[in-house]
């Protein structure tokens, strides 16, 4: 059983015990968290509603595990054959890591 869950403006797939980093949630660590904007459930049996734009009814509960900041994203820029080549310190992007506890 999965959803796609509708996660501050992006689309993620959440599973039933998976870890998933999301964008920064202003929910707590240890704290429970619930996704109601579901746009797709599948079931077990095979059964797959679609929203339009939501499932109505559907939710997706979630654990708080942990705030941070990912990876240094490094930017290159090139250009070939005018001996152009720049490498661009970029930033780390902030996330919010949750356990998915139950879905449907």
């Amino acid at each position: 059983m999965f959803a796609i869950v509708d996660i501050a403006g992006f689309q993620e797939k959440a599973e039933k015990g998976v870890k998933m980093r999301v964008p920064t949630l202003s929910a707590k660590v240890g704290e429970n968290v619930v996704f109601d904007k579901v746009l797709l459930l599948s079931k077990e049996e095979g059964d797959v509603t679609i929203g339009k734009p939501f499932v109505s009814g559907a939710k997706v509960t979630a654990i708080v595990k942990a705030h941070g900041r990912g990876e240094k994203i490094v930017v290159r820029k090139f250009k070939r054959r005018k001996r152009y080549n720049k490498i661009l310190r970029g930033h780390r992007q902030n996330f919010t890591e949750i356990e998915v506890v139950s879905v449907g």
